[in-house]
């Protein structure tokens, strides 16, 4: 059976080319290529390739159970073969976009998020190589790092999804709908800033910039008739922004505010950073006495 090809899929092609980059720089392989797992868990789809000498697997869509990919996709674990063209155990339908490549050695890695295969990274080489456990083991820390970013992109999205409903512009016509409160949009907009903060995906970030943007503009004055909302302060400091300058005020060190506040220490310095911009301070000393000033902390 021929192999199937289709369009590319929309990812983040950046990210898993710089991705690939990191694990064939690891492996000292030859190539790197992978993308995402597609259709239920059923199937692989490569989208991205590093260092290829043509585009013969590009597009390529791998079923589960079919070929090494497909192998490492249905155990999910890490499959290898050091002569790919007389390896058994694995199928041979897609022996020719891999001789193409003129890869012999070929390893698939499958990245695994919550017991569930979300892509498959391969490593291919242009010559027969016994790979040893060390070698494997060098992958353990991106292996890890990409699960973590696949997690955080997943409860971004779905944080973004329960909160798209209530950031839609208004329908033409009146409709029933729940009244939030201006605690309600800080909290909102606060959460929209935390989930930013984690996010690597720099079109997913602007996403949520965007929608907190929308947030923020329902909070002014000119968010509706009759609302009771303080106008914004002059700085146009954010809340979350407002908090963290007022435990830095008490003499807590960034560590301190993100244990009081729940957030992570890398996300108080982002807000310190942020707050110091808005403030035009020269440091964190600077920008609470100016906080202060305007009234913002006590």
């Amino acid at each position: 059976m021929s192999p199937e090809l289709v369009q590319e899929a929309p990812t983040d092609g950046g990210r898993l080319l710089r991705t690939l980059a990191a694990f064939r720089a690891t492996g000292h392989s030859d190539m790197a290529f992978g993308g995402p797992v597609v259709d239920s868990g059923t199937a692989l789809h490569i989208t991205s390739l590093h260092s290829a000498q043509t585009r013969a697997l590009q597009g390529l869509r791998v079923r589960s159970g079919f070929g090494l990919g497909g192998k490492a996709l249905l155990m999910g674990r890490p499959v290898s073969v050091t002569n790919y063209y007389d390896a058994r155990g694995i199928t041979h339908q897609y022996d020719g976009p891999v001789r193409a490549e003129q890869l012999e050695t070929v390893t698939a890695l499958p990245i695994v998020v919550d017991r569930v295969p979300r892509m498959v990274v391969y490593l291919g080489h242009r010559a027969q190589v016994v790979l040893g456990d060390v070698w494997y083991d060098a992958f353990a820390p991106l292996v890890r790092r990409l699960e973590r970013e696949i997690a955080v992109d997943d409860e971004v999205r779905r944080r973004v999804a329960g909160l798209r409903g209530l950031t839609r512009d208004p329908a033409p016509t009146p409709q029933p709908a729940v009244q939030l409160t201006r605690a309600d949009l800080r909290d909102i907009s606060d959460e929209l800033a935390d989930l930013a903060s984690l996010v690597q995906d720099d079109a997913l970030r602007a996403r949520l910039e965007e929608v907190r943007s929308r947030v923020e503009q329902g909070r002014s004055p000119a968010a509706g008739p009759g609302s009771r909302r303080t106008p914004a302060a002059p700085t146009g400091l954010a809340a979350r922004e407002i908090d963290v300058l007022a435990q830095v005020a008490l003499g807590q060190s960034n560590r301190e505010v993100a244990a009081s506040l729940g957030l992570v220490e890398s996300t108080v310095k982002s807000y310190l950073k942020n707050a110091m911009r808005k403030l035009h301070a020269s440091n964190r000393v600077h920008a609470v006495r100016l906080a202060r000033e305007a009234g913002l902390i006590d």
